[in-house]
């Protein structure tokens, strides 16, 4: 599972930009299901069928865009300024090593002006600050243009025996759980037809978690995010990482599919947490679950430290309990949807 997660850790692709890792997930996809597309937005879909007529569907699905930056000019001196694309914590932003997608990949940092000459107390702002590639004016303009993206660098990887450090962790980590659940029940006998979903774009609005759900019109869906892990400044709304999947109940999920969950979970003595999310879990699912005419959602999170930094960090056993959970539900599913009727 490590390695999987470093893998998809490493690739870049922020969101609309997608189709520079879209490919390589297909092909990983391909590997556990008989059938992958990639549909008109970019999102990867990839199907494992059971094989009976009009079997039930299951919609599993994670986010594969990131966040990142957006170059929107070159300066004078070659330094390139830039735009945030989805929610980036632009306090992280100084001194980070960036990659810019140009003709070329092309390394660079992101600089500011030295301390001393700011004024005091003064916050950050991304049009303060300018990514430093060491080239001259021209010969960037020869590689890099307007509207090109921009990455965070990748972070240090193992930290020790239990956690991983990476970017883009939010979410390739639950596209690594999805991934472990189509080679868990590849050769496994099911009564559904289990649709494994790679969106794009949700870190700007949701936008593939609604077209990927309105296209397959699933019977049922699973969305998998990550949600706030606790840190040393942070402990509300938060869990600890190592302690397992964390699921959500509120209005935006469907309460007969969570308990359903929840009791998989007992019976296969997973650890699992709950976490209450009274309105917009600001996931997928919020989309997904009002897709046609409404589709029951559940929503599984990793906790996740840092999140939306070049240094998130997770507990690499929750995202295996993750796996494990939904692989476990697939399997006890028996073809029959009407128990998810009120």
């Amino acid at each position: 599972m490590r390695k999987l997660i470093k893998k998809l850790s490493d690739m870049r692709g922020i969101s609309g930009y997608e189709y520079y890792l879209t490919d390589k997930i297909a092909e990983m996809f391909s590997e556990y299901c008989g059938e992958v597309k990639i549909d008109p937005l970019g999102s990867v879909i990839a199907v494992r069928r059971c094989g009976a007529y009009n079997a039930p569907r299951l919609m599993i699905e994670a986010h594969c865009d990131e966040i990142g930056l957006m170059v929107t000019s070159i300066t004078e001196n070659g330094c390139l300024t830039f735009a945030n694309v989805g929610g980036v914590d632009e306090r992280t932003l100084p001194q980070t090593e960036v990659t810019v997608h140009g003709k070329r990949d092309i390394w660079g940092v992101i600089g500011i002006k030295p301390a001393y000459l700011l004024e005091q107390g003064k916050t950050v702002k991304i049009k303060d600050m300018a990514v430093d590639t060491g080239l001259d004016a021209e010969t960037v303009r020869e590689i890099i243009s307007v509207g090109d993206s921009i990455t965070l660098a990748q972070s240090v990887g193992t930290l020790g025996k239990k956690q991983f450090s990476g970017k883009s962790l939010d979410d390739r980590a639950s596209v690594a759980a999805i991934m472990s659940v189509m080679k868990k029940i590849k050769d496994a006998d099911l009564n559904i037809d289990v649709y494994a979903v790679a969106a794009v774009q949700e870190e700007v609005g949701c936008r593939g978690g609604k077209t990927t759900a309105y296209g397959i019109n699933p019977d049922m869906a699973v969305a998998i995010d990550v949600c706030h892990g606790v840190t040393p400044d942070n402990s509300d709304n938060a869990f600890e990482v190592g302690t397992g999947t964390v699921l959500s109940v509120g209005p935006n999920l469907h309460p007969k599919l969570t308990a359903a969950l929840f009791d998989t979970a007992k019976a296969h003595n997973i650890k699992v947490s709950t976490d209450v999310d009274g309105g917009n879990t600001g996931t997928d699912a919020w989309e997904i679950q009002t897709a046609r005419d409404g589709i029951p959602t559940a929503l599984l999170s990793i906790p996740l430290k840092y999140m939306h930094t070049s240094v998130e960090t997770l507990a690499v056993s929750d995202v295996k309990a993750t796996a494990k959970l939904l692989a476990e539900f697939i399997k006890e599913q028996k073809g029959d949807m009407s128990w998810l009727n009120f």
